[in-house]
């Protein structure tokens, strides 16, 4: 087609098929190959020669796009810039989805838990991706972030942290490769609301129903060690992922004790369990599914059980309970039916405290206490 007056229309491009030169404005034109390729191509004028550049596959870029690429580029060259050096430097800078690629590889060798790159990823390209991922990493800015957080920000606030945190950890890359000189996401902390985090309370059962959930667990279908395993954790008031890979190497059915390491610990200081009769009882049937490991393994072998095994369990079983519900009876239980100190009781459910004096308390005075605690919650729950 040669050269007119009249530019292209988007219907025009939607329907050009036949190969040949379509001309448009500012030294655009469409060409179409024999082969069917259909391609934006922009003919400049730079230094006094003519020289073509190609804007890219028109099935991908509109005609109103392909014009405004056209425009500048033509703007740049008559203000003595150079179109073809600026776009061979823009191809260098990559695009913020191109960047949580080269993130992710670098970081993932140092992160601890092989879940966190598919978390990384996965809220980024749930909430960054629609809106930011093809533009260049240069060129997002505060407001562009802004709107990606806010409609989340208040609703979804712990979620909408992690995505600002990870995205400020992308801009930091960006920054040390040259391609930015700051991080937009700074500008958001004046910006975003505080939101007051409400309370999250465990759901739990009445210490009175307690013992009729236990029975309800033994007599129902389920496998042998998570039945076990949530009696256990019910006697001895300990956190379930305490529970769930505890070791016989931590038992002392001797002194009747179970010594959880502080590795495994929320305090991070090791805890000593003393073990009623019915909790020793419940090792022993234990050992009979083995006597070295995990006393209650999961369904595979060697491999802990799932930390949603015994929730799942207490619901299916009608108890709409969370499992560290269960530290809660106890607890509502030694403040209403036993003389037991505050500290006793609170050093039983392995509580850091920050008082000096009672951290300073007899070590040897509480666990006795807390053996005879122990005592007196298993003999409640199998009255």
């Amino acid at each position: 087609m040669p050269k007119t007056g009249t530019p292209l229309s988007a219907a025009a491009v939607r329907n050009l098929r036949t190969a040949g030169k379509y001309y448009d404005l500012h030294g655009l034109f469409l060409r179409i190959e024999p082969s069917g390729s259909r391609r934006w191509v922009q003919r400049l004028t730079i230094d006094g020669r003519q020289r073509e550049m190609g804007l890219g596959s028109a099935d991908l870029i509109t005609l109103a796009e392909a014009r405004s690429i056209a425009f500048d580029n033509k703007k740049m060259a008559q203000q003595g810039g150079d179109p073809f050096e600026a776009k061979k430097q823009k191809q260098t800078i990559p695009t913020f989805a191109e960047a949580v690629d080269v993130v992710i590889e670098l970081h993932a060798p140092t992160w601890s838990n092989a879940k966190h790159a598919a978390q990384f990823r996965s809220t980024l390209v749930t909430y960054v991706m629609p809106r930011l991922g093809r533009r260049l990493v240069n060129d997002i800015g505060s407001a562009d972030i802004l709107s990606v957080l806010q409609p989340i920000w208040a609703e979804k606030n712990e979620t909408a942290k992690r995505v600002k945190q990870r995205i400020g950890t992308i801009m930091k890359w960006a920054i040390a490769q040259g391609y930015r000189p700051d991080d937009p996401t700074l500008a958001l902390n004046q910006v975003l609301p505080k939101i007051t985090k409400q309370p999250q309370h465990f759901k739990s059962l009445p210490y009175s129903e307690v013992a009729g959930c236990l029975e309800v667990i033994r007599m129902s279908s389920a496998m042998p060690t998570t039945k076990l395993a949530i009696e256990f954790l019910v006697l001895t008031a300990a956190r379930s992922g305490e529970v769930r890979l505890a070791d016989w190497r931590e038992i002392d059915l001797d002194k009747k004790t179970w010594s959880i390491p502080a590795e495994r610990t929320k305090t991070k200081q090791e805890h000593v369990v003393p073990l009623s009769d019915r909790a020793i009882q419940i090792l022993k049937d234990a050992e009979a599914h083995g006597s070295s490991g995990l006393i209650f393994p999961g369904m595979i072998k060697g491999r802990p059980m799932s930390d949603m095994t015994m929730s799942k369990l207490v619901k299916e079983l009608g108890f709409p309970v969370d499992i560290h519900g269960f530290r809660t009876s106890f607890r509502t239980w030694v403040q209403e039916q036993t003389d037991a100190s505050f500290e006793v009781a609170e050093k039983a459910l392995s509580h850091k405290t920050s008082s000096k004096i009672v951290a300073a308390y007899a070590r040897s005075d509480l666990f006795e206490k807390r053996r005879t605690l122990m005592e007196q919650w298993a003999r409640y729950l199998n009255a």
